[in-house]
């Protein structure tokens, strides 16, 4: 199953992984790293809740005035 991982740089160091498919979230050092864990955190939450038809969201980006 192909699922989606959004990856943003943490302030601490490091990354932030979340799969919008399902909600979860995950981190590490590297990108590796943290597609690694959040493939095992989502599986985990698979195995309890599965999907019932997997659809990919649709991912673009917007802009805010820069004094929002």
């Amino acid at each position: 199953m192909e699922l989606t991982a959004v990856l943003t740089s943490a302030e601490e160091g490091g990354y932030v992984a979340l799969n919008p498919e399902t909600g979860t979230t995950s981190q590490g050092e590297t990108i590796e790293e943290a597609i690694a864990n959040l493939t095992e955190a989502t599986a985990l939450y698979l195995s309890e809740f599965p999907l019932s038809a997997p659809s990919h969201p649709l991912i673009t980006m917007f802009s805010v005035p820069a004094h929002a």
